[in-house]
């Protein structure tokens, strides 16, 4: 059994095709410090902050393509059940459930919408240590040009409860498990660049959004967008420079009222 209830977002880890820059950058930024990387599991590196694991790096395998990408991982007390709910509400596999050694059972796909995603099935390694706080997880929001294909697939796989953010132009939904929020879903408007894809955007958490940004461009990354205030707290989203993107949230500067939810 997971130590994480069913479809709680419980990793994230990424392939880069320079994982010593990938190292510098998000220790700096984050805080990070490295376990040594598996031979046994392609170089796979796990970052830990206070102590805690809070995500991975990973050299990116040979024959694959594309910019890096943050990838996030759903809890599943069984990965090949999960997997089987995946194709029947219209997602796709990408890697089949997989035992990764005594650590767990994983299977990679993509929502109908075509965000990739993972699940995991803990053994040894449940995942997060650490969540909420400074340069650990926090949140992420599947952003998507087609919500109502994801807002139909993520319940049918995941228990999840759906709730309706009530803010004019903002098309928004929150998924929670036993009443918390666990994921966010957002509609991409026309502001979106049309060649973005959607993607599962994940946030960590840091002391100071603005510092941060300026921490991302001296260290060669880029501001896509923000730094925006909210009542869930200041954040801005950045790539690193290796075109990983993600946000960077300031949980304890906040703005506004909170918003209903339907």
């Amino acid at each position: 059994m997971s130590a994480y209830p069913e479809g709680t977002p419980c990793w994230a880890d990424a392939m880069f095709p320079d994982v010593e820059a990938a190292k510098s950058f998000y220790g700096e930024l984050l805080g990070w410090t490295f376990d040594s990387g598996s031979e046994e599991f392609g170089g796979y590196t796990q970052a830990r902050s206070d102590g805690r694991a809070v995500a991975a790096v990973v050299p990116r395998m040979q024959g694959v393509e594309g910019p890096a990408a943050w990838n996030l991982y759903f809890a599943s007390a069984d990965a090949a059940a999960t997997a089987a709910k995946i194709r029947e509400n219209g997602g796709t596999i990408a890697v089949e459930p997989t035992r990764v050694g005594e650590f767990g059972t994983m299977v990679t796909a993509r929502e109908p919408s075509g965000a990739y995603f993972s699940v995991w099935q803990a053994g040894a390694h449940e995942g997060f240590e650490k969540t909420g706080g400074t340069g650990a997880y926090c949140w992420a929001e599947l952003t998507t040009r087609d919500p109502a294909a994801a807002d139909a697939f993520l319940p049918a796989v995941f228990p999840f409860e759906v709730r309706t953010m009530d803010v004019d132009d903002v098309d928004y939904r929150v998924f929670r498990i036993g009443g918390r929020p666990v994921l966010g879903r957002l509609g991409m408007t026309d502001e979106f660049p049309p060649d973005m894809p959607p993607y599962l955007n994940v946030h960590f958490a840091v002391d100071n959004c603005d510092a941060a940004i300026v921490t991302v461009t001296k260290l060669g990354g880029r501001l896509l967008s923000g730094p925006m205030d909210s009542p869930f707290g200041r954040f801005a989203t950045v790539a690193d420079q290796q075109d990983a993107a993600f946000s960077v949230v300031d949980l304890s500067t906040t703005e506004g009222e909170m918003p209903s939810f339907a």
